[in-house]
């Protein structure tokens, strides 16, 4: 729908009476916001399903190798970010919107013809219960259960998820009920993401209109807007293979490597760095003079501070990102059993998204709040720096928090060796149980010996 509203109908259709016709910007927007959430919807399922899918796996693989396969996944999405922001962005800024929105289309086209092309050599695994369900529902059922505690029952517990357990009157098996209650220790990680998140939004919304601002001409070339969050990706493509390299030096020598929650602590902190950053940046910004400058056919007012000043918070939430994506990949899959490590995933990314919906809502709060001068309509007359700045307070407190916190999420080796451990045991189980599912219809008489030396 995006390269039918960007497409230029003024030059194609115009009848005998030399009337030009064009979509009404009725329609326009129309066709505009069901794209944009068909495209919302495409790219969160992808992003749902890519790492959980991956992962499943690297079942009986050690720490290093697990966070050495997060940080090259990451590392070859962004590079084809990279890609999409060199090209893409400048096509669609500099020659036309059509051609930029077309591309991607055609693109993502190929990519379905391909998959359907290899739908013969794919993989597809019987259907089992669904463990999203199970997990819900251990919620909802010690709710319930909790709420019929402390109307009519007696007793107490050590969990409140123990009420869901059947010895306790609830309707799942201690198994299932243990592992969510391993699960939920991973959400103050997830919950503390949500404000970080909240800061990499930054890049298209504040930095993006900071970067709009500035003055983009580089001897003489025009540079896109969106060129600039190369700048964001560069040191995600730097770190990784470093980060990798050190982790090699330090299982060479047998050392142990910093821990996956010192990672995130480092990243936090880049994070409210580079809000702080970009408020010193914005008052810097206003003392430039004025210059036209036209984008996409519209002349704009801007400052004559040269873009790239911009640098040093693009690079330090990049930075953020290398340290803070990856490590949080990790403490999700080696935390949590192997049967719940792609629910466990996959909440991670639902945190992800919550936190892009909450930078969405602290913009408009202080819009409101300030009357526009937290978040101008145009920079100059306004305070954006004000907002970054109570933005770097915010993440200092989140950050402060984590490393309060980060104690819980440090020793992974004891968790991930016990799985281990546990794997060969279970998948034998789980052989036994489809087969005696398969057998269902065989006559078991006599045979309760053997059934239970088996259990």
């Amino acid at each position: 729908m995006l390269p039918v509203v960007a497409f230029p109908f003024e030059d194609f259709y115009i009848d005998t009476h030399n009337i030009i016709h064009r979509l009404e910007p009725r329609e326009q927007q129309l066709l505009f916001y069901v794209g944009l959430l068909a495209a919302a919807l495409g790219i969160g399922g992808f992003r749902a399903i890519l790492c959980p899918l991956s992962a499943y796996y690297l079942q009986g693989y050690d720490q290093h190798q697990i966070l050495s396969f997060f940080n090259w996944l990451y590392w070859l999405v962004n590079l084809n970010s990279t890609v999409v922001f060199l090209g893409i962005s400048y096509i669609q800024q500099s020659v036309g919107k059509n051609l930029g929105f077309l591309i991607p289309f055609t693109s993502v086209l190929l990519a379905l013809v391909a998959i359907h092309m290899a739908r013969n050599n794919l993989i597809f695994h019987p259907k089992k219960a669904s463990l999203l369900l199970t997990t819900l529902g251990v919620f909802l059922n010690s709710l319930k259960m909790s709420c019929l505690h402390y109307r009519h029952l007696s007793g107490d517990v050590n969990n409140w998820l123990d009420r869901a357990k059947e010895n306790n009157g609830g309707r799942y098996s201690e198994t299932s009920v243990e592992n969510v209650k391993i699960l939920v220790k991973l959400f103050p990680l997830f919950g503390l993401q949500l404000l970080y998140r909240a800061c990499i939004t930054q890049i298209p919304s504040g930095y993006y209109l900071q970067t709009m601002h500035s003055n983009l001409n580089f001897n003489g070339f025009l540079l896109p807007i969106a060129a600039m969050n190369v700048i964001s990706i560069l040191p995600l493509l730097i770190l990784a293979p470093l980060l990798e390299f050190f982790g090699t030096c330090y299982q060479s020598l047998k050392k142990t490597p910093p821990s996956p929650a010192k990672f995130i602590t480092a990243g936090h902190a880049c994070a409210a760095l580079s809000a702080l950053a970009a408020g010193i940046t914005e008052i810097h910004r206003k003392d430039f003079s004025q210059v036209e400058q036209t984008l996409s056919g519209t002349v704009l007012q801007v400052s004559s501070m040269a873009c790239f000043q911009l640098a040093p918070q693009y690079v330090l939430l990049g930075i953020a990102e290398a340290f803070v994506t990856p490590a949080c990949s990790l403490i999700s899959f080696c935390m949590t059993p192997s049967n719940l490590r792609g629910i466990s995933l996959h909440f991670l990314t639902l945190f992800y998204g919550g936190g892009c919906f909450l930078g969405a809502v602290l913009t408009q709060f202080f819009y409101l709040v300030s009357g526009g001068n937290f978040y101008p309509n145009t920079l100059s007359d306004g305070n954006l720096e004000r907002f970054f700045f109570t933005l770097a307070i915010l993440m200092t407190i989140n950050t402060l928090l984590f490393w309060r916190l980060s104690c819980r999420y440090t020793d992974l080796s004891a968790e991930l060796c016990k799985e281990v451990r546990q794997s060969h045991l279970a998948e034998k189980l789980l052989q036994h149980k489809s087969c005696l599912r398969f057998y269902d219809t065989v006559d078991y008489t006599g045979t309760s010996a053997s059934l239970e030396m088996i259990l």
